[in-house]
């Protein structure tokens, strides 16, 4: 487990536990904190363009969200299988997690590899190896039709954990830049850092003359009980959005990352030299402090518990003293945790460094 020393403890009241178009106005209807360096400011995330200049570039994942959960049967018992990443051999990572009362689930141990699964439709799925030496969580398994897309869509759901209140839609886990793939891929977990973008504000900051550029990155399945790094996860970055990368750093634009999949995706295509080039396949970056970053500037995210990978690659953007900092702010305030919560912008302090200097403007 890869995790920071930052103390957060989030209190349970703070989990989002329902959609912000469920407890306000719309999905917009969060809350925006803003990190540059150790000064925080708070806001409504519709006042986001307010935070942005003219030649930054928000990076956004295209990946939609695929209903991944589906109930079966294993060992004689009721499984929910969690269907995470399709391999390069046509296997699966997928999760057997065990239901509970309240429509969540929480984690099985004692899994083996063997185990058959019954699936709805008369399918049957069968896990072969663990996808790590050190754990049992994730298996490749494989089952006995070729089109699991068409399975999910007909008898999945979206994953949930068990700080939701209840089952939402499919249509409340995806993002207004979500694409659909030719062969059904997509994301196990929504990438949800963008989840509160609506296509009004997308059209008031292009017309501030903010550029979008999309990237591609499947999001595997990271279970609340488990905090482990995340496992290797496709990936695409075009030649279009290379160019504009580059184009954009050139000319003192701010790169700021929509998510920690589009860092990831990002700075996996990014040379030493910090030029990014088009690239695709898998990748199994994991952006630490120790390893930092090569093009991304700032990053649009949601916010995360200690235990998760994901406050390393912050620390890595922004420094442990302006995470630790924001978070702060974060519990005093009362912000929301969770993809259904309020989100955190963090942005080079102008103060200290030029925004494309070789520190990453911080």
């Amino acid at each position: 487990m890869m995790t920071t020393d930052i103390a957060v403890q989030v209190p349970e009241e703070l989990l989002a536990s329902v959609p912000a178009e469920v407890r306000g106005s719309g999905r917009d209807d969060v809350r925006l904190l803003v990190s540059r360096g150790t000064k925080v400011t708070h806001h409504a995330f519709r006042e986001l363009a307010g935070q942005l200049r003219a030649g930054d570039v928000l990076v956004v994942n295209t990946s939609a969200t695929m209903p991944s959960a589906v109930d079966g049967t294993a060992d004689g018992e009721p499984v929910v299988v969690h269907f995470s990443t399709l391999g390069p051999d046509g296997r699966w990572a997928v999760e057997l997690r065990t239901p509970e009362p309240s429509g969540s689930t929480r984690r099985r141990t004692g899994t083996r590899a063997w185990t058959a699964v019954a699936l709805p439709g008369g399918h049957r799925l069968v896990l072969e190896e663990a996808l790590s030496a050190d754990g049992d969580r994730l298996w490749w398994a494989r089952t006995d039709t070729s089109d699991v897309p068409g399975l999910l869509r007909q008898y999945g759901r979206p994953i949930r954990y068990s700080y939701t209140a209840g089952d939402q839609p499919l249509s409340a886990y995806q993002t207004v830049f979500a694409l659909p793939t030719a062969d059904g891929a997509g994301s196990a977990e929504m990438p949800s850092a963008a989840r509160p973008f609506t296509v009004e504000l997308v059209a008031e900051l292009v017309r501030r003359g903010v550029q979008f550029a999309p990237i591609t990155l499947h999001t595997g399945v990271a279970s609340a009980e488990a905090h482990e790094p995340p496992y290797p996860e496709r990936f695409e970055v075009s030649q279009a959005t290379a160019w504009l990368v580059n184009a954009a750093r050139a000319g003192g634009g701010r790169i700021v990352a929509v998510g920690t999949t589009a860092v990831r995706a990002l700075e996996s295509a990014a040379g030493p030299d910090g030029v990014v080039r088009a690239a695709s396949g898998w990748t199994d970056l994991v952006v630490t402090p120790g390893r930092g970053v090569r093009v991304v500037d700032g990053l649009l995210t949601g916010l995360h518990e200690p235990e998760a990978s994901h406050l390393l690659m912050l620390e890595a953007i922004a420094g442990r003293a302006a995470i630790g900092a924001a978070y702060a702010e974060a519990l005093a305030g009362l912000y929301l945790w969770h993809e259904f919560g309020d989100v955190h912008l963090i942005l080079p302090d102008d103060n200290r460094h030029s925004p494309n200097c070789s520190c990453n403007g911080w």
